[in-house]
């Protein structure tokens, strides 16, 4: 089968991400294989590639924000049968016995292995999944449109969560990609006037086309403070002027794997009772929680699609923020 694998990190320019032949591989008793019908394209990835982020294992194939047919199940799975389409996320797996999965945050379970980083992902015809992490998908959406879901729509989800988002509550969303166009339509559907802090005069645009209630950038003065708010960018220096936004008593969520430092801060960033938290990872609960609502409310992500062979120019534009929404891949 074709997968992109990188084999030494480094900077786009140097290609460090190579289509190859390798061996299908074959489901284990208690997994699935999923032959890929399309694979979205995450900042995650991009890390990866250019390594910002270092996996435990090299070569590695990228991609976790997988749609897939089942094609061959283990012979301990119960939950599929071949034939179903269903999505892989981030979290690949979890021990189930450790402090923290025990308290249902598994997001932090130190043995917890991820797709396209621990093991390999969908940026390929065929990829391995552990049954009992794989996702059913909402009925009325294509393959593109359903794989943005997987990661920056749930990862999103996750992030209003922790930032403790209430129904009626003003959220700033500090950066506008993948995952932020996904979480304004959530908030929006709690009845949240958003505002959208981005550099991009097109993602300026398409927040406004989204039903931002204000848009522009940290310079500017947003109509008023915001009670919560989303840090996607990973930029450090954004942290202590995102901080500002912030109301006494609000919190501030880091959306991101990977930052630059962030710079030292007078205290008055964070007096007043101020949270900031980071975003660490996504439970199974978060998934099936977000993708249920994706499909109560009709959730319609912005997709650009790639062919397979396409992933390195897919990472480019994603670099460069040539296009609103997601990439996706499609073999």
């Amino acid at each position: 089968m074709r997968a992109f694998r990188v084999q030494k990190p480094g900077p786009l320019e140097g290609r460090p991400l190579a289509l190859e032949e390798v061996p299908e591989p074959h489901a284990g008793p208690a997994q699935v294989r999923l032959r890929v019908l399309a694979c979205g394209v995450c900042h995650t990835d991009l890390h990866l590639a250019e390594g910002e982020i270092t996996p435990p294992r090299l070569p590695v194939t990228p991609g976790h924000q997988v749609v897939g047919v089942v094609d061959e199940v283990g012979a301990e799975v119960e939950l599929f049968t071949s034939g179903e389409r269903v999505g892989l996320p981030w979290l690949h797996s979890a021990c189930g016995e450790c402090t923290f999965c025990r308290r249902g945050e598994e997001n932090l379970c130190p043995q917890a292995r991820f797709t396209g980083f621990d093991v390999d992902g969908g940026f390929a015809e065929y990829v391995l999944a552990e049954a009992s992490f794989v996702h059913r998908l909402p009925e009325g959406l294509d393959d593109a449109s359903a794989a943005p879901l997987l990661c920056a729509g749930i990862i999103g989800y996750r992030s209003l969560r922790r930032a403790q988002l209430e129904p009626g509550e003003v959220l700033g969303l500090i950066g506008f990609g993948a995952s932020a166009h996904l979480a304004l339509q959530v908030a929006r559907h709690w009845r949240c006037p958003v505002y959208v802090f981005t550099r991009s005069a097109s993602h300026r645009l398409q927040a406004a086309a989204l039903g931002a209630a204000w848009v522009g950038g940290l310079e500017d003065a947003a109509p008023g403070p915001v009670d919560r708010g989303v840090v996607f960018a990973p930029n450090g220096d954004l942290v202590p002027r995102s901080l500002d936004l912030i109301r006494p008593g609000g919190t501030l969520a880091i959306n991101a794997i990977h930052m630059t430092p962030i710079p030292t801060f007078e205290y008055r960033h964070i007096y007043g009772e101020r949270t900031l938290r980071s975003v660490t990872n996504a439970t199974r609960r978060d998934g099936r929680e977000f993708l249920r609502l994706a499909g109560e409310m009709g959730l319609r992500p912005t997709v650009h699609t790639y062919p397979l062979s396409e992933a390195d120019h897919a990472l480019d534009d994603l670099k460069h923020s040539r296009f609103d929404g997601a990439a996706v891949l499609v073999p």
